[in-house]
């Protein structure tokens, strides 16, 4: 059946094929829960963990950028002392 552009087996095949995968992807989500479960319990900080995913995810260049600006925006609100407080000690 053909309404407009649209044929309705070509349709139904993607559609089938996105809940397929949606499926997968659910799967996968949940293995991945599994894992840190197991990597907690086993003494692991999970958000330590999820942070150096995300750290590795990134290029070179954009992790330094980031720990960079994390760096400024902890001295300027006083969290970590800056160079010439530590020289001053």
């Amino acid at each position: 059946m053909k309404i407009g552009n649209v044929t309705a087996d070509h349709l139904r095949s993607y559609i089938e094929r996105i809940e397929r995968l949606e499926e997968e992807k659910s799967n996968i989500a949940s293995d991945i829960r599994d894992v840190f479960a197991e990597a907690k319990g086993n003494g692991y900080d999970v958000k330590a963990m999820r942070q150096i995913i995300k750290l590795r995810k990134m290029e070179a260049h954009e992790r330094d950028e980031q720990e960079h600006m994390l760096e400024i925006y902890k001295r300027a609100l006083g969290m970590v002392e800056s160079v010439e407080e530590d020289e001053a000690a």
